[in-house]
């Protein structure tokens, strides 16, 4: 977003918020609410898998929201991954209960779908319960350094290979519209299973980057790599980061005010790097009562030392400046929205192909197993909720494979998951 604008935003968002914490004070919470809670099972649904930022923060929140809601609920954790996290924005919106119990947190690429023509995004992004923001986020584009990518100039003048999850993630989004709009050559291959499968094929040599990296995952998850400079940011949306000082920002490359809103409602929409939601149409005063419980944790000083620990950025905003920022981009111009879908146009997809393994399980390992073929060669997959296991020809699950087994297995690559497992 364009600095000035972004100042604007915020100076608005900080009177709103204002307002917002009078009206959620400690004393407005009543022991109806928790009378109501007591005893409850409250759910975080998380839109990825296990093991990348997103299900770091849903954890980090999950971990210590539960001593500022009334009546202090059990809270558990809920991955529920799918469509770049649109399957779980939907579930938030017309599923859950509408009772207060249940949070969501989702991509900024997916509350704005309904916007930019996703039919499968089944909400409206102003009709969601907005708690709160984790963190407003800088994206990136990062590539391996041994692919010879050094900087955003090379992306125009060669043809490189990025691995996204799906077309509806920013990991997708990102890269297709920088080609339709900038003129670079970024050929993206769809299917991989989030960051952490895109990240090992970059290792691989089989793509030679990605736009899922947020700066916030870059020095939590990934800052091993990034530290070393072997994953290295090319060029920087959303937030523009005083880290990120040598790397050029996509605004840079807007030529008027129009370019500008085309470019917010594209890139910079993870200005909502962590956004929490809860569903539409809440009982009264549950909305107040969640909203201070956000405020609450964010201020909590175990919350924020296990942040750091983790080397998970907040840079937060309440309830009302999500709200606001939602209804200031939904604002935009039929002209803005058209150019945005526009450039976004999918056009021809193309998935990862998996390789294929046959063999006999030699080991079982944390997460996976080590497979080992005829030929004598031995390969570690991982095995999780998301790998579709047969044994004997019966759906199992993953905790049914023994050493021994036979099985026959397709995988995205060595120590990534195993998309399907069949053993007897």
């Amino acid at each position: 977003m364009n600095q000035g604008l972004f100042s604007a935003l915020i100076l608005r968002f900080a009177a709103a918020a204002g307002l917002a914490l009078v009206a959620v004070a400690p004393g407005a919470v009543t022991a109806s609410e928790a009378d109501f809670f007591n005893g409850k099972t409250f759910s975080v649904v998380v839109g990825y898998p296990p093991g990348g930022g997103y299900d770091a923060y849903a954890r980090l929140l999950g971990g210590h929201i539960g001593r500022y809601i009334p009546g202090n609920p059990t809270v558990v954790v809920r991955n529920m991954p799918g469509a770049s996290s649109i399957r779980s924005a939907n579930y938030i919106f017309a599923k859950a209960p509408r009772d207060g119990t249940v949070l969501g947190l989702f991509a900024s690429s997916a509350v704005f779908a309904p916007m930019l023509g996703n039919k499968g995004a089944q909400f409206s992004p102003d009709g969601f319960t907005w708690i709160g923001n984790l963190d407003q986020a800088t994206g990136t584009c990062s590539v391996w350094t041994a692919s010879g990518v050094a900087s955003f100039q090379d992306l125009l003048k060669r043809s490189v290979i990025f691995g996204a999850s799906g077309p509806a993630g920013f990991d997708s989004e990102y890269p297709r519209a920088v080609n339709a709009i900038l003129g670079t050559r970024v050929r993206v291959i769809h299917g991989y299973n989030g960051a952490t499968s895109v990240l090992l094929a970059m290792q691989r040599g089989e793509v030679q980057g990605g736009c899922g990296f947020p700066l916030g995952s870059l020095k939590s998850v990934r800052r091993d790599d990034f530290k070393a400079g072997r994953l290295k940011p090319v060029i920087q949306f959303a937030l523009k980061s005083p880290e990120l000082a040598a790397v050029a920002h996509v605004t840079d490359f807007a030529k008027s005010e129009e370019d500008r809103q085309v470019f917010n409602l594209i890139f910079n929409r993870d200005i909502l790097g962590r956004p929490v939601a809860a569903p539409p149409g809440l009982v009264a005063g549950r909305t107040a009562t969640l909203r201070a419980a956000f405020s609450a944790v964010i201020n909590d000083k175990d919350f924020r030392q296990a942040a750091e620990r983790q080397h998970l950025t907040l840079d937060t905003q309440d309830g009302t400046a999500v709200q606001a920022f939602v209804r200031e981009i939904m604002a935009y111009s039929p002209k803005v929205i058209a150019r945005a879908r526009e450039a976004l146009a999918v056009g021809k997809v193309e998935n990862v192909e998996l390789k294929s393994l046959e063999g006999k399980i030699t080991k079982l390992v944390k997460g996976g197993v080590e497979i080992t073929d005829a030929s004598g060669r031995t390969i570690s997959v991982k095995v999780s909720g998301r790998t579709s296991v047969l044994v004997g020809g019966k759906k199992a699950n993953p905790k049914a494979l023994k050493a021994g087994m036979a099985c026959s297995s397709r995988y995205f690559g060595e120590g990534d998951l195993a998309k399907t497992m069949a053993c007897h």
